[in-house]
C-alpha cells in the first residue's frame, strides 16, 4: 500500500539571504505546501530552497531539484510550490523553468493555483506570471527612485565605503557614521597625500598596511584598487555625487574625514605628473638608503650585508663606476650615527624656540583676523565661477560635438568642484576654530626635536623626518662626512634666528608705518 503512495517535493524561495535571517518566509512557504501535500495524499521526500532573485534562473536548489526529479523520471514526482512567484519572478523564467521541470517528468502543483494544459489554463498561468514579473519591475523602480531621490537629499545610499558604517538615527534612517579607529587612520591617509607626507599611493599603501585594524585581503595586504578608491571619492569630504544617477555634487548628511578643500589638493596631486615608483627593496635596516648620495660622483649609495667570518655585517657604498669610491664599503653605523648626531644638532635652545612659537603665534592671530575678511572675496570669486558655469552650459546647448559637449561638462564639472571649495571656506569663516596650540602641537613637537620622531623607528616615521627636514638629498663624502645639507624652510629659519640673521616681518611689512 506504502508503494502507491505520490511522492512529491517542496521548492521555496526568497529574494535574499537577509529574508532566511530576518523572517521565516521559507518556513511559512514550506507549512503551507505540506498542508497542502497532506490534503493531497502526498508523500514530501525532499525540500529545496534558494535565497535569490527570481528574475534568475540557475539557482542552486532549482537545480537540485531539477536533478532529483530527473533521477525518478521513471516514477515521477509531484513539483509543490507556494505560489507562482515563487518559481519566478519573469514570464521568460517561468516559462524555462515550466519547461524543465515538465522535462524532468515531474508535474507542478500549488494551493493558490491549478495548473492546467488546456489554453483557459495557460493563458491565466501566463498572465499571473507576467503579473508577478511586473511587480517586480515595479518594486525595483520604486526603489530606485526612492534611493536616487534620498542620495539627491545628501544620504548615502549604497555599500558603506572603508571607515564608515551605518547607524539608524530617528526620523532619518540609516546614514553614514565615522567607523572607529578606521575612520582616524583612513583621515591621516588622506591628509598625508594631500600633505606630501606621502608622495606615492605606494606608500599611503605601506601606511594602511601598517595598522592591524585597517582591512585587508587574505593575503594581509590593502589592494592598490582599495587605496585608489580612498583617494578619489569625495564622499569622504563629506559630499555626494554620482555621475550614473546624474546627482551632482553637493553637500552629504554625513561628517566628513577631511575638507572640500583637502580632497581638491588630492586631485591636484593625482593629476600631476607621475613619479618614479617607490623602490621595493627599501627597508628598516637601511633607512637611509635612496636618499644618501655620493659625494665624489653624484649618484645615490646603495647598502648591503656583507658576509663575515663570524657574522654579517651592514654596509652602505657606492656601485657607480669610475668613481674613486667604487664599492668601497662604510659602516652603516658610522654613516647613520653622523646623520643622527646631525639632527640632533638641528634642536634650537630652548630660548630660541620661545622666541620663534611666539612670532608664529603673532603670524597665526594676525592670519585669523585676515580670515574674517577674506570672505568677501570669495562670494566675488563664487559669483565669477557661477557666470562661467552659465556660459558653458549655453555652449553645451549649441554645440553639435559629442567630444566638444563631453569636455564642456568636464569643465563644469571642476567649476562646480571649485565652488564648493570656496562655499566650504566662507561657510568656515564664522566657525570656531581650534587654538594654536592644539593646531600646532604635533608640527611644533617635531621642530623642538625631529631626533625624536626618527628614533622611534618606525619607517613611515622615518620618511616623514627626511621628507620634512631635508630640501634634497644628502651628500657624503666617504672619510669626511655629510656635506652641508639643505634643510627646509623652518629649521633654516630657526638657523637664521640663532644667528641673528633673520627677523619675523610685521603684518605692514619690512618698512616701518609711516605716521
Amino acid at each position: 500500500m506504502t508503494n502507491n503512495v505520490q511522492k512529491a517535493v517542496i521548492y521555496c524561495r526568497v529574494s535574499n539571504k537577509t529574508q532566511t535571517t530576518r523572517g521565516d518566509g521559507l518556513g511559512s512557504q514550506e507549512t503551507r505546501c505540506r498542508e497542502y501535500a497532506k490534503y493531497k495524499s502526498y508523500e514530501v521526500e525532499a525540500v529545496f530552497t534558494d535565497d535569490v532573485s527570481g528574475s534568475l534562473i540557475k539557482r542552486p536548489g532549482m537545480q537540485a531539484m531539477l536533478k532529483h526529479l530527473s533521477r525518478h523520471r521513471k516514477n515521477p514526482r509531484i513539483a509543490i510550490i507556494d505560489d507562482i512567484s515563487r518559481l519566478a519572478r519573469g514570464l521568460d523564467a517561468h516559462l524555462q523553468l515550466r519547461s524543465a521541470i515538465a522535462k524532468a517528468g515531474a508535474t507542478l502543483e500549488s494551493p493558490s493555483i491549478e495548473f492546467g494544459e488546456d489554453s483557459d489554463s495557460v493563458l491565466v498561468e501566463n498572465l499571473l506570471a507576467s503579473v508577478s514579473q511586473h511587480q517586480r519591475q515595479k518594486n525595483s523602480e520604486q526603489t530606485l527612485n526612492r534611493m536616487k531621490s534620498r542620495l539627491k537629499n545628501g544620504y548615502w545610499v549604497f555599500q558603506a565605503p572603508v571607515g564608515y558604517r551605518y547607524q539608524k538615527t530617528t526620523g532619518q534612517g540609516k546614514i553614514l557614521v565615522r567607523d572607529e579607529p578606521i575612520a582616524s587612520i583612513a583621515k591621516e591617509a588622506l591628509e598625508g597625500y594631500a600633505s606630501g607626507r606621502f608622495q606615492l599611493q605606494v606608500e599611503v599603501k605601506r601606511f594602511l598596511e601598517s595598522f592591524p585594524e585597517y582591512p585587508k585581503d587574505r593575503k594581509g595586504k590593502v589592494h592598490p584598487q582599495r587605496v585608489m578608491n580612498l583617494l578619489t571619492r569625495v564622499l569622504y569630504a563629506g559630499y555626494v555625487e554620482s555621475e550614473d544617477w546624474d546627482v551632482s555634487l553637493r553637500p552629504g548628511r554625513h561628517e566628513g574625514l577631511i575638507s572640500l578643500e583637502t580632497f581638491k589638493a588630492i586631485q591636484d596631486r593625482l593629476k600631476s605628473t607621475a613619479k618614479a615608483p617607490a623602490r621595493k627593496d627599501l627597508s628598516a635596516d637601511f633607512p637611509l638608503r635612496g636618499f644618501v648620495t655620493c659625494g665624489e660622483c653624484g649618484h645615490t649609495l646603495t647598502a648591503c650585508w656583507s658576509k663575515g667570518r663570524t657574522a654579517h655585517h651592514p654596509y652602505y657604498m657606492c656601485f657607480q663606476k669610475g668613481c674613486s669610491s667604487y664599492r668601497k664599503s662604510i659602516r652603516r653605523d658610522v654613516i647613520e650615527g653622523e646623520f643622527e648626531r646631525f639632527l640632533l644638532s638641528l634642536k634650537p635652545s630652548q630660548e630660541l624656540f620661545n622666541a620663534a612659537l611666539s612670532m608664529f603665534k603673532d603670524l597665526w592671530n594676525y592670519r585669523l583676523e585676515f580670515q574674517k575678511t577674506h570672505n568677501k572675496s570669495l562670494a566675488l570669486e563664487i559669483s565669477k565661477t557661477e557666470r562661467k558655469i552659465e556660459q558653458l552650459l549655453d555652449r553645451i546647448v549649441n554645440a553639435e560635438s559629442n567630444a566638444v559637449i563631453s569636455a564642456y561638462e568636464k569643465r563644469i564639472g571642476q567649476l562646480q568642484l571649485e565652488q564648493q571649495v570656496m562655499k566650504e571656506k566662507i561657510s568656515q569663516c564664522g566657525r570656531h576654530v581650534r587654538g594654536y596650540d592644539e593646531t600646532f602641537r604635533t608640527a611644533m613637537d617635531f621642530l623642538a626635536n625631529p631626533h625624536e620622531l626618527w628614533a622611534s623607528g618606525r619607517m613611515e616615521d622615518r620618511h616623514a623626518v627626511l621628507k620634512l627636514t631635508f630640501a634634497d638629498r644628502l651628500a657624503y663624502v666617504r672619510g669626511e662626512g655629510f656635506r652641508t645639507p639643505k634643510t627646509t624652510l623652518p629649521f633654516k629659519a630657526l638657523a637664521g634666528f640663532s644667528r641673528g640673521e633673520n627677523k619675523m616681518a610685521r603684518p605692514e611689512g619690512f618698512e616701518p608705518p609711516t605716521p
